[in-house]
C-alpha cells in the first residue's frame, strides 16, 4: 500500500524508498524529533553517549547518524567519530552544520570499512529502517575491534500494559497530525509510527544480536520501555 509515494510500513523496506524519505525530512528532522518525542529525544541521546562511553583517541562509528547531531557527544569526549548514513540529503544537511565531521555515505548492510577498525559502533533509531537487520548486525560486528562494543538505541515495547495502549494510540492517532504541523514530510512520520509498531520487542532484539555473534548482550529500558538501549561486546578470537 502506498501513501504519498512512501511504502506503508512493513519490515520489507526498500532502501531507496527509505533513503528518499529521509532526504525529504532532513532539514527539520532534529526539530521534529524533539517535538514528537515531547523533549525525550535529547535525554535518549545523553543515555546513548553514556552507554558508549567514548574515550579520547577511540574510533567510534555512528550509524544512521543523519545530520551528525548524534555524533557530537563522541567528538566532545575526544573520540574520532565517523558519522555514517545512507541518506545523502541528511548528510548534506549535516555538512552545512558540522563541516569538520567526516560524514560518510554508507549502507549498514555493506559498510565501507575494513574489518576490526572501530572501538565502538552505535546506531540510534535507525536499525528498524534497515532492510536486512541481521546482516547489519553482522556488519557492525565485522568492523568492530575484538573487545569492542555495540550500543543500539531503538524504539521498543513499553513494559506497563496500560501505558503501552496509550503509547500505541499516540503513535497512530496523535503523531501524524502533529507531524503535519512541524515536519516537511508528514507521510514519512506515518511510516515511522507504523515501523515502530512492527519492530521486535526487547528480548527479540537481544536474541538477534546474539545470533549475529555479539556476546554479553543486555538491554536497559528508557522512558518505560518506549526506547531500549541494547549493548553487546565482540569477543576476541
Amino acid at each position: 500500500m502506498n501513501n504519498g509515494g512512501v511504502t506503508r510500513a512493513s519490515l520489507d523496506k526498500q532502501p531507496h524508498e527509505v533513503a528518499a524519505m529521509f532526504d525529504d525530512v532532513a532539514a527539520k528532522y532534529d526539530l521534529t524529533n524533539d517535538v514528537l518525542s515531547l523533549g525525550q529525544a535529547r535525554l535518549w541521546r545523553k543515555e546513548v553517549a553514556r552507554a558508549v562511553n567514548a574515550r579520547p583517541g577511540e574510533k567510534v562509528l555512528d550509524l544512521a547518524a543523519g545530520t551528525g547531531t548524534s555524533s557530537m557527544p563522541f567528538t566532545a569526549a575526544g573520540a574520532y567519530v565517523v558519522p555514517c548514513d545512507f541518506s545523502v540529503g541528511m548528510l548534506s544537511e549535516g555538512k552545512k552544520r558540522h563541516p569538520w565531521l567526516p560524514l560518510t555515505a554508507g549502507d549498514a548492510t555493506r559498510l565501507p570499512f575494513a574489518d576490526d577498525v572501530f572501538d565502538a559502533v552505535t546506531i540510534s533509531f535507525g536499525l528498524r529502517n534497515v532492510q536486512e537487520t541481521d546482516t547489519a548486525l553482522r556488519e557492525m560486528l565485522r568492523v568492530t575491534k575484538p573487545g569492542g562494543r555495540v550500543v543500539i538505541c531503538e524504539f521498543s515495547q513499553p513494559t506497563w500494559a496500560p501505558f503501552r495502549t496509550v503509547y500505541t494510540e499516540y503513535l497512530m492517532r496523535a503523531l501524524p497530525p502533529v507531524a503535519r504541523v512541524v515536519s516537511s514530510s508528514p507521510d514519512a512520520y506515518v511510516y515511522l509510527a507504523e515501523s515502530i509498531r512492527a519492530w521486535p520487542d526487547q528480548p527479540a532484539l537481544a536474541a538477534r544480536l546474539q545470533g549475529a555473534g555479539w556476546a554479553k548482550v543486555a538491554w536497559r529500558n528508557l522512558t518505560g520501555g518506549v526506547v531500549a538501549l541494547h549493548r553487546g561486546v565482540k569477543l576476541p578470537g
